[in-house]
């Protein structure tokens, strides 16, 4: 995958974001959501974000039990995840504060490619690659076909990356999976289905975006020709 580079947007963004972090910071957030089902949102109301979400944060803003959530990474508090990544997974998560655009994101309709690095236990062979390829059956039922392929060992090494054991018997190796579904822990489900444990997993692409430099726990905002681009591919009116 091509890496371009996004520090320039993150820091011309970085001012808008804090301006939107003061005018809602008075709202609570459930009033926020109230207020946004009353009306659909103009496009330029809309409000939509890249996060790089770390290890072992939940994809939501609150937890009872005091776990680190998106609140403690972005502060606007009008946007809600589209989707989810699990807790112990890392990389790209899109959030935005549109229902419907959310709505759509979600839907089969539109579905979107996700694309994965992940780190397994054991060396895949082509043919073990084909099985994930093919489609696996799991428990909820057979997988869509998705490509897979073995990749080098990726440059994220990020202070937040969760601490691997790698035992000197069992080499470990990386390779990159793009599906179109989501089904719950599907990945991890998959390599295990064909014997390679994931011990690593990265989310490094989602439609038309891509992770690329955008550090661990950064989050950045789309501009304005990014966001037209999204609303003409999920037919919905930028006016």
């Amino acid at each position: 995958m091509k890496q371009p580079t996004f520090k320039r947007a993150i820091n011309k963004r970085s001012n808008f974001a804090k301006n939107l972090q003061n005018h809602f910071a008075q709202t609570p957030r459930k009033n926020l959501q109230k207020n946004a089902k009353k009306r659909p949102l103009t496009f330029a109301e809309t409000i939509v974000v890249l996060f790089n979400k770390p290890y072992d944060v939940l994809t939501q803003f609150t937890d009872e039990q005091g776990r680190k959530t998106l609140k403690d990474f972005i502060p606007i508090p009008t946007i809600y995840p589209v989707g989810r990544l699990d807790r112990d997974s890392e990389g790209l998560l899109m959030l935005t504060n549109n229902g419907e655009l959310q709505h759509r994101l979600s839907h089969p309709k539109f579905e979107k490619q996700k694309i994965y690095w992940v780190q397994v236990e054991g060396v895949p062979t082509l043919a073990d690659l084909a099985k994930l390829e093919k489609g696996v059956a799991l428990k909820d039922g057979l997988t869509q076909p998705a490509k897979a392929k073995t990749i080098a060992k990726p440059h994220y090494n990020w202070q937040t990356a969760p601490k691997i054991r790698e035992r000197k018997t069992i080499p470990t190796s990386w390779i990159e999976l793009s599906i179109y579904e989501g089904k719950n822990r599907q990945v991890r489900r998959m390599t295990a289905h064909i014997g390679f444990p994931t011990l690593r997993l990265i989310r490094v692409g989602l439609g038309n975006f891509e992770l690329a430099d955008l550090n661990s726990g950064e989050y950045r905002i789309l501009s304005e020709s990014e966001k037209r681009k999204l609303f003409k591919q999920l037919g919905l009116k930028d006016e």
